[in-house]
């Protein structure tokens, strides 16, 4: 009944405590701490995992985005990114120089710049990949497939959700 009552206070619908001794009331709020906690933790497992191939957090957050996207343009992957135009085209001159992607002209426009990734570029997001998947494989231990599956839409929900309150 207290439940009931501080959601319709609230307007927010009341978790079960499962074991909290210390009551329902701001569930939410600790599972958007246990959301970003978890990110930033495993983006600092995969940076570390990376350091050895020569590639920051940016460097490769980059890498993976332009993999899924090649022959975006600079300016798109600055939007998608949500990085200023001048700070992703440092990132793209650092990447360039080390062999990892390369810009071409954009035959309809020549003032853009078109992304691609180079053969070793692409070798080093296969090498992502792999550490990727290790990663995944050792932070998901004690979830059964169904439950991974599952933990995976519920994911997709909430971004859908977020990508949804945000517009």
């Amino acid at each position: 009944m207290a439940k009931q009552t501080a959601s319709r206070k609230t307007g927010r619908s009341a978790a079960p405590a499962h074991g909290d001794t210390h009551g329902a009331a701001n569930w939410d709020q600790r599972l958007g701490f246990l959301m970003h906690d978890v990110s930033r933790l495993r983006r600092k497992v995969f940076d570390e995992a990376m350091r050895p191939e020569g590639v920051t957090r940016s460097q490769w957050w980059v890498m993976a985005h332009l993999s899924r996207h090649e022959g975006i343009s600079q300016t798109d992957l600055a939007d998608a990114l949500d990085l200023g135009r001048s700070a992703l085209g440092g990132l793209v001159d650092r990447l360039e120089a080390l062999g990892l992607v390369r810009r071409d002209a954009d035959a309809h426009d020549r003032r853009a710049k078109l992304l691609y990734m180079t053969p070793r570029g692409q070798a080093m997001i296969d090498t992502m990949r792999a550490k990727s998947d290790r990663m995944s494989e050792a932070i998901l231990q004690g979830l059964d497939a169904r439950q991974r599956h599952e933990l995976a839409e519920m994911l997709a929900l909430v971004k859908r959700n977020l990508l949804e309150f945000k517009s």
